[in-house]
């Protein structure tokens, strides 16, 4: 994570620069979460978070009770918190809300996106097949996140977009993700381009139906196993 200029704990900037200086420090660890740097239940510690993003430790307090707030952390009593972790329920429960909510991005989408817009996720489709080979995981990964910010870009919904991005699906997917797989899912690129030829063809339903399967798809591919009820 390359930090910001001037966000180490003796910075004395302007008026604003304690503002600032939590807030890149805020989105600096709220990135390293989310790009799985951290495994699930790991401890963070004050101390580290200091060294880490060159801040002082009232900035990390701040920035730790904000993610405890949106569910990226859970708090702990002595000055530390640790990255979340989700129950196999927790995590089914957010993927399918995740579907719900992607496919109506995906059917407003096909009403709206502009000819930039297809022409942005179309890139996108064709370099995802480039990264279909053994070792080419990480890439792949993060195409499939710049096509699904291109489809919720192109809805222009800002309501389904906020709730969207308030789930915190790309922890779940991290936790339960197959670690052995190298290779993205072989059927994978055709679920994306099928979500893009309905939305071509200004085709709601069929992008809201297409969504779905890619979604429901890529959930089934995880390492979610139920554990059956006691007697």
């Amino acid at each position: 994570m390359v930090l910001a200029t001037g966000t180490g704990p003796g910075n004395d900037g302007g008026p604003d620069s304690g503002a600032n200086r939590t807030s890149q420090a805020y989105h600096d660890l709220r990135a390293l979460i989310l790009s799985g740097h951290y495994e699930p239940d790991s401890r963070l510690t004050e101390s580290e978070l200091t060294t880490q993003l060159q801040v002082s430790r009232g900035t990390i307090r701040s920035v730790l009770a904000r993610l405890a707030q949106e569910g990226y952390v859970t708090a702990e009593a002595n000055r530390s918190a640790r990255t979340r972790s989700f129950s196999v329920d927790e995590a089914v429960e957010i993927l399918e809300t995740r579907a719900v909510m992607e496919a109506a991005l995906a059917a407003k989408a096909a009403e709206r996106a502009t000819d930039t817009d297809i022409a942005a996720m179309t890139e996108t489709c064709k370099r995802m097949w480039d990264w279909q080979v053994p070792g080419g995981r990480e890439e792949y990964a993060n195409l499939n996140r710049r096509f699904h910010e291109q489809v919720k870009r192109a809805a222009r919904q800002a309501t389904l977009t906020r709730f969207v991005d308030s789930l915190l699906y790309p922890l779940v997917m991290q936790q339960y993700r197959d670690a052995d797989r190298e290779q993205p899912r072989t059927d994978s690129v055709r679920e994306h381009e099928a979500i893009l030829a309905a939305i071509v063809t200004h085709n709601p339903e069929a992008a809201a139906a297409a969504m779905r399967h890619h979604l429901s798809s890529a959930r089934r591919a995880l390492q979610l196993k139920f554990t059956p009820p006691a007697d």
